[in-house]
């Protein structure tokens, strides 16, 4: 028995893990557990040392003194803020007044004003609950189908999970080891991309099923003409002003991701100071909410790396590379198995715990493998962006079933979503298809990272061997020559200073 569970410990410490999280234990809580409980076992067994639980303390500090992570509050902070000031409420007024005249003018307006919240405030929740508590009820009231209106709502408000500044992306980074620069802006196209099959859906529904989605009648536009252009600028100008100050000044290079959140929090505030909506009690809950997320995040990333670090001390990572280096068809195999996998996953973990448990297993055979980790992130992050759509078990249907009125039954929110989970598998596919779509870095660090990849990069230069005399050089004739030069450096100066 004892070798048997020395032999297939990884396997097991694995199922474990996945036993435990199905009875619905916390997972912060569940991976640590996991972990020490196989340490001890190792170490009983002689497979480890007691010395591999010495490397814990230094880990969790490294975790508390990660710069990257406080990115995480800061723009949870600026969502929560943004969306309790009553922004997404002015947006939606004004971009539906905008598209009421066509059919299918309010989706139109969910999707773009989704795409506007998610590059604005990163959090799903927020903008699945602002747009259900606002769009809903009108969308309804003007006859659009209950399918279509929550599946366009769930899947715009999952948009936040692909398009910077999004919290996934930031984690993603941090198990990657990348820059969240480098993720944000690779993930920027896709975003859009995505946003532009929700468009186009809609458009294509809008033209086979007319009744489903039918054009504001003209008593509801209540806008028109010079008032109508100037409330767009002055609703839309203010929280692209907001995107440019976050996410400009991250792709230009003039400020790190959390120096970024730390000003859209700051603007977040100021733009609700100028709506006069910031109070205490927006302020207060805006905060418990940040602070409640952040120690989640954090909780999660602990346990993490104490089930990580057991994990790798049984040869763990060792068994998962050689599982997945094995399959057939080189990194095509690999990549459909993985999506697979991330896939089939998401219907019970949501991208947190996805992004800490299965990412850093994954990443070191896809760096084998040759496959761009950046590029692989953005992959894996639009395949996680399913597990807020997936029913029955989409945290994004949950919160919009939480504010939908009693005429809206769950199976309605369900097959509402399945077209949209479809059309984030098919961007899935054309990312695989068209790596390009991921785009990031300059011209340069594109090709040092190929010849890198491809092992024809230059050495790097060794400093020391550069100012070391070259072997058979007069060493006595080159400390001559350097004395020489130091007298004659000396003597100008003086003559100067004579001058």
């Amino acid at each position: 028995m004892a070798e048997f569970i020395i032999a297939n410990m990884a396997p097991l410490m694995f199922g474990a893990l996945v036993v435990f999280l199905l009875f619905g234990y916390p997972v912060a809580f569940a991976l640590a557990a996991n972990g020490i409980v196989f340490g001890l076992i190792g170490i009983e067994l002689g497979l480890l040392t007691p010395a591999l639980f010495q490397a814990l303390p230094e880990r969790i500090f490294g975790i508390m003194a990660n710069d990257t992570l406080l990115a995480i509050p800061f723009f949870t902070f600026m969502g929560l803020i943004l969306e309790r000031s009553g922004m997404a409420e002015d947006l939606l007024d004004t971009i539906g007044q905008l598209f009421g005249p066509l059919r299918g003018g309010l989706a139109y307006a969910v999707i773009f004003v989704g795409a506007l919240l998610a590059a604005t405030t990163g959090v799903v929740a927020a903008s699945v609950i602002s747009m259900g508590l606002i769009s809903l009820p009108i969308m309804l009231r003007y006859g659009y189908d209950k399918k279509l209106a929550c599946g366009v709502i769930a899947a715009s408000g999952t948009l936040a999970q692909i398009i910077p500044p999004s919290l996934v992306l930031i984690i993603m980074a941090d198990q990657l080891g990348k820059s969240v620069g480098d993720m944000y802006e690779g993930a920027m196209i896709p975003g859009l991309v995505l946003t532009g099959l929700y468009v186009g859906y809609v458009a294509i529904l809008s033209v086979l099923k007319p009744a489903a989605c039918p054009a504001l009648p003209p008593e509801a536009r209540s806008l028109r003409g010079f008032k109508l252009m100037l409330r767009v600028l002055t609703t839309l100008v203010p929280p692209l002003v907001l995107i440019f100050l976050v996410l400009g000044t991250i792709f230009l290079g003039i400020a790190t991701p959390t120096e970024g959140g730390a000003m859209g929090a700051a603007g977040a505030l100021i733009l609700a100071v100028a709506r006069k909506r910031l109070d205490f009690k927006l302020l207060r809950q805006a905060m418990a909410t940040t602070g409640k997320l952040s120690s989640f995040v954090v909780f999660i990333l602990v346990g993490s790396t104490v089930f990580g670090l057991i994990f790798r001390g049984v040869n763990g990572d060792l068994w998962v590379e050689h599982l997945l280096l094995s399959l057939p068809g080189g990194q095509v195999g690999f990549l459909i198995v993985v999506n697979l996998l991330v896939f089939i996953l998401a219907f019970f973990l949501d991208f947190f715990e996805l992004s800490f448990i299965i990412v850093p297993l994954l990443a070191p055979v896809a760096d084998k493998l040759g496959i761009d980790l950046v590029w692989f992130g953005v992959l894996l992050a639009v395949n996680m962006q399913t597990s807020f759509m997936h029913p029955p078990f989409g945290f994004a249907l949950f919160y919009l079933r939480s504010v939908a009125p009693a005429s809206i039954k769950t199976t309605d929110i369900y097959w509402g979503a399945i077209p949209f989970v479809c059309i984030q598998i098919i961007m899935v596919a054309l990312i695989i298809i068209f790596p390009n779509i991921v785009s990031y870095g300059d011209e340069a660090q594109k090709e040092q990272q190929r010849l890198e990849k491809e092992g024809k990069a230059p050495a790097a230069a060794d400093l020391e061997s550069l100012m070391t005399p070259a072997e058979g050089e007069d060493k006595g004739t080159s400390a001559q020559d350097e004395e020489k030069a130091a007298a004659e450096l000396l003597k100008n100066l003086q003559s100067d200073a004579n001058k």
